[in-house]
């Protein structure tokens, strides 16, 4: 339950709220918001248990949807992690950071990003234990963090607050931005299905999986959800909209100036933490990618401490990327938008494993298909009007489905160029042991 909490608590429930009061500022509305996006995260996490108790093995959606439904659907969902899975998340935790420290340092927000990035990259070259280390230990201090905020928020007495618990609401849900906001909630959820990339490390998996998965997901929705009527209710909605830093912002309206600063501090501390543990998994995926596809095979190589040292760095390089390319908002939108897509994939493709009958025991989701129907409608629902409502974002992430697809055609020819020279070489050398033979 700990990596799932670890993983879900990060950028998103501090950044993106001042997004979401751009068009939806009913609180109600926003309550909606968290709340679905909760139920969304939590028929994602058991059908994730499902599947991940029938194949329990580490790789997450790019192991699952190589085995259930095409070889060609799991290289695509690898391409996503591999190129937006972690590198995205890097990216806007080490945007939002700048945008926490900037106020109170003057420092450039890029600069900060991209020096976060390159530093700990740098440190992870050479030491790949420290987040496993320490990850508990900031796990527990987001957790004190956010029940800290909530608290406050919740007994303080409020100058001015955004609440409004009026029926605008009613026409909001209605409407497209509505749907894009909900992209935004789901982005923060992201992180509830981090389990299934290491189940094959997880004992008992029929057992702890669902525990880790449904139980993480359960309790970081209410913090989630109070978290955020804690914001509303300490400070105006002129104060949080548009803004990345709505922690900071209503930590200064809670507490004032000074102690504001200390919590943006923290923040960042902790954001920080939160980079260093995706640089610290993604490689994860780019090894076991190259494992399988010769194109990526240059990522493969470790140094000699056994680290990943070009799969970190490539990584790196993409992460930078991103930060240099766009806005905050719009490499938010662009990865929640390709990764809901592959989310949406794998939760469908329980009904493809269900149709294999396999025969050993394991956990089996509550309802189904009821929930999978209804997770994959709402997503089909949010990726439509996204497509609809912001089609640069959406263009990009289709854009990037074609370059993984041109990648992994390249890879396949690689690898039977490589199979064919092996065998011509096998051939040969057969040949000439049958030549020397006889002579």
């Amino acid at each position: 339950m700990a990596i799932v909490i670890a993983n879900m608590i990060g950028t998103g429930v501090f950044t993106t709220l001042g997004f979401q009061l751009e068009a939806v500022q009913s609180t109600l509305s926003i309550v909606l918001l968290w709340s679905l996006g909760g139920i969304i995260a939590l028929m994602g996490a058991f059908s994730y248990a499902e599947i991940g108790t029938h194949l329990p093995k580490s790789g997450g959606e790019y192991h699952f949807l190589s085995k259930t439904i095409h070889p060609i659907v799991g290289y695509l969902s690898g391409w996503v992690s591999l190129t937006v899975g972690f590198a995205a998340p890097i990216a806007l935790a080490a945007m939002a950071m700048g945008a926490y420290l900037y106020k109170f340092t003057g420092l450039s927000p890029t600069g900060i990003a991209v020096g976060t990035i390159l530093l700990l990259s740098l440190i992870h070259s050479f030491n790949l234990k420290s987040s496993s280390f320490f990850q508990g230990f900031f796990t527990v201090l987001k957790v004190i963090l956010v029940l800290g905020m909530v608290l406050a928020g919740c007994c303080l007495l409020p100058e001015s607050g955004a609440t409004e618990w009026t029926p605008k609401w009613r026409q909001e849900i209605f409407q497209p931005s509505f749907a894009i906001a909900l992209i935004y909630v789901t982005y923060a959820y992201s992180g509830w299905n981090a389990a299934a990339y290491i189940v094959g490390e997880i004992r008992r998996p029929n057992r702890n999986l669902p525990i880790a998965l449904v139980g993480g997901t359960l309790l970081v929705s209410v913090l989630y959800i109070t978290l955020q009527l804690a914001f509303l209710r300490q400070a105006p909605i002129e104060a949080l909209v548009s803004k990345v830093e709505v922690g900071q912002i209503a930590a200064e309206y809670m507490f004032g100036t000074e102690a504001g600063r200390w919590v943006s501090y923290i923040i960042g501390f902790l954001l920080i933490s939160s980079i260093s543990a995706m640089i610290w998994v993604g490689p994860r995926i780019s090894r076991a990618m190259a494992e399988d596809y010769q194109f990526w095979r240059f990522l493969q190589k470790d140094n000699k401490a056994g680290i990943p040292v070009r799969a970190i760095w490539f990584q790196a390089a993409i992460s930078i990327a991103l930060i240099l390319s766009g806005k905050f908002e719009t490499v938010l939108l662009y990865s929640g938008f390709i990764l809901q897509i592959f989310t949406t994939i794998t939760v469908a493709s329980l009904f493809v494993l269900r149709q294999k009958k396999t025969p050993h025991p394991t956990y089996r989701s509550p309802l189904y298909p009821v929930l999978q129907i209804l997770f994959i409608a709402i997503s089909t629902w949010m990726v439509i009007y996204m497509i609809a409502d912001r089609p640069v974002e959406s263009l990009w992430g289709l854009a990037n489905l074609v370059l993984g697809l041109l990648t992994y055609f390249v890879s396949v020819y690689l690898s039977r160029k490589k199979k064919k020279a092996e065998k011509a070489a096998w051939q040969q050398r057969e040949f000439l042991n049958n030549f020397n033979n006889k002579f």
